[in-house]
Formats: C-alpha cells, sequence, structure tokens
C-alpha cells in the first residue's frame, strides 16, 4: 500500500469518527416523540457504524477483504441517507440543519466509492 494510500485511510478514519459524532449529536437535539425516537435511534445505528467498518477495512488483511469492508461501509452511509430524508421529509427535523450532515453523508459515499473502484482495477 502507498504512503498516500495509508495517509487518505487516516484521514477517512478522522472523518467517518467526526460523522458519527455529529449523528450522535443529532440523535441528543431531536424532539421527544416516538417518530423521531425510532427514526432517530435507526440513523444513529447506521451512521456511528460507518467509522467503525472503516477502521475493520483500515486493518484488512488482502484488497478483497478491504474492498467487502468499504461496501459495509456505503451501505450503511446509504441507510443513513435515507434516516436523514424521513427526518426531513416527516417534518421532524427541518432540512436546512440536516442538509450539511447529508452532503458530508453524500461526499463519503463518492470518496469511499472511488477508493473501492480504485483497488479493485489496481487487483485485475
Amino acid at each position: 500500500m502507498r504512503d498516500e494510500e495509508s495517509g487518505e485511510r487516516i484521514d477517512l478514519r478522522v472523518r467517518t469518527k467526526q460523522f458519527a459524532l455529529r449523528i450522535i449529536r443529532l440523535y441528543s437535539a431531536l424532539p421527544k416523540r416516538t417518530e423521531a425516537e425510532v427514526i432517530g435511534k435507526q440513523a444513529l445505528r447506521s451512521g456511528t457504524s460507518v467509522g467503525a467498518n472503516f477502521r475493520e477495512a483500515h486493518r484488512s488483511r488482502s484488497d478483497a477483504e478491504f474492498v467487502s469492508k468499504l461496501g459495509d461501509c456505503l451501505k450503511e452511509l446509504e441507510e443513513t441517507i435515507y434516516w436523514l430524508e424521513l427526518l426531513v421529509e416527516g417534518k421532524i427535523v427541518p432540512a436546512g440543519l440536516l442538509t450539511p450532515l447529508q452532503d458530508e453523508c453524500n461526499q463519503l459515499i463518492a470518496i469511499l466509492t472511488t477508493i473501492a473502484k480504485k483497488v479493485k482495477s489496481q487487483a485485475k
């Protein structure tokens, strides 16, 4: 693995952890209503697991294992986007408050997708 890729992975370890902390703060700030609790817990689970899965990917023993773990990260990010959309569309949280978090989620999806494609193409 090249140093550049290692540096990317370390930076993403920090970034995915920061994303998880933002999801935790979102959950803590949600209204104490049943629908907010249910959707919030789902977002909490999926949003905080991204960083954990990325750390597992960082410790992978092969490119195939790394790409598989990135796939887990991507699934959790897609799920998180879904829950965030429900919070907005269900009028639980104003759209403007979640836009930065949704943007970060989409950026992480784009970055991890690019990395996975790059690793797959190098393995051929």
